[in-house]
C-alpha cells in the first residue's frame, strides 16, 4: 500500500516560463508556476503559484492559489484558498473557501459540496 505524500510535497510541477495548452489529469500535488489554458482534473491539490496565469476549468480536491491568477470555473470537492496577491475571475464552488484581505475576486462564489464530487478527477 503506497505511503501518503507529506503535506508539502509537489509530485508534478509546471514551471516559470513554461506554457502549457491542454487538458491535464493528475494524481499526487500539482504546482503551477507558467502559464497554462486549458481543462485540469485531479483528486489531490493543485497550487498555484506567485507569477502564474492559468485560465482554465479546474476540477480538484483542494486549489491553494498563492499569488498567481486564475481565471475560469474553478470546483474543488474540498476546499479554495487564495492569497495576496492572487487574481481569480470566474466561478469558485467548494465547501470550503478562504479568501485572504486583500485578494482580488470578481465573479460568483457558491460554498457547499459539489454535485456528484465522486471521481471528480476522472477523465470524462
Amino acid at each position: 500500500m503506497p505511503q501518503p505524500l507529506p503535506a508539502t510535497e509537489i509530485t508534478a510541477l509546471l514551471g516559470r516560463g513554461t506554457r502549457f495548452e491542454g487538458k491535464l489529469y493528475f494524481e499526487g500535488r500539482l504546482r503551477i508556476d507558467g502559464s497554462f489554458r486549458g481543462e485540469i482534473r485531479g483528486d489531490d491539490a493543485l497550487v498555484i503559484g506567485d507569477g502564474a496565469e492559468v485560465e482554465a476549468d479546474i476540477e480538484v480536491g483542494m486549489v491553494i492559489v498563492k499569488g498567481g491568477s486564475v481565471q475560469g470555473n474553478v470546483r474543488a470537492s474540498h476546499s479554495i484558498e487564495l492569497y495576496v496577491p492572487a487574481r481569480a475571475t470566474g466561478t469558485l464552488h467548494a465547501p470550503e473557501v478562504h479568501i485572504e484581505k486583500g485578494v482580488q475576486f470578481s465573479g460568483t462564489c457558491t460554498i457547499g459540496p459539489l454535485e456528484g464530487a465522486a471521481g471528480a478527477g476522472e477523465p470524462r
